[in-house]
């Protein structure tokens, strides 16, 4: 095999491994919350962006994919339930986490109505969040799935191929 060749095998493979992790946007205004979070679900293998505020996370979405977004119920400027519904409009397919430490079942069931997969109080364990992450993931793909069925559905009966 050429050196050329091998390379491009390892392209593959390290584009493949790269698909294999989780991919994240973590979301709050408090930057040493993102730098901690971040450094410990990137040594879990987890491709982290940060964001601190709600309107760059709304951009955000719009120009990359991610299997989570960990959201922070209480930020200045925009919080994060109208900052939750933007998403989801945006993005249906999206899994968002909320985060709170001011949380409140009112808080918690009205974020869940609106579409989130979860809400959490901070301090959070890591564990918690990083197995929900892994759901969300799994919950995604399965709902990209279903968009794609529809979809080629959706074309058969339009061409009728």
């Amino acid at each position: 095999m050429s050196v050329s060749a091998v390379g491009e095998q390892t392209n593959i493979l390290k584009m493949e491994g790269e698909n294999m992790a989780e991919k994240v946007l973590l979301v709050d205004d408090e930057e040493d919350f993102l730098e901690i979070m971040s450094e410990r679900l990137t040594s879990r293998e987890m491709v982290v962006t940060t964001s601190t505020s709600a309107s760059q996370a709304i951009e955000d979405i719009g120009k990359d994919m991610y299997d989570a977004v960990i959201l922070d119920l209480q930020m200045p400027g925009m919080d994060g339930l109208e900052a939750l519904k933007q998403m989801k409009e945006k993005r249906p397919e999206l899994q968002i986490i909320l985060l709170s430490g001011h949380g409140t079942m009112e808080k918690g069931v009205e974020a869940i109505k609106l579409g989130a997969m979860d809400f959490l109080e901070k301090p959070a364990d890591l564990e918690v969040i990083s197995e929900k992450i892994k759901r969300a993931k799994e919950k995604k793909m399965l709902i990209v799935d279903e968009m794609n069925q529809e979809k080629v559905v959706d074309m058969l009966r339009r061409y009728g191929v």
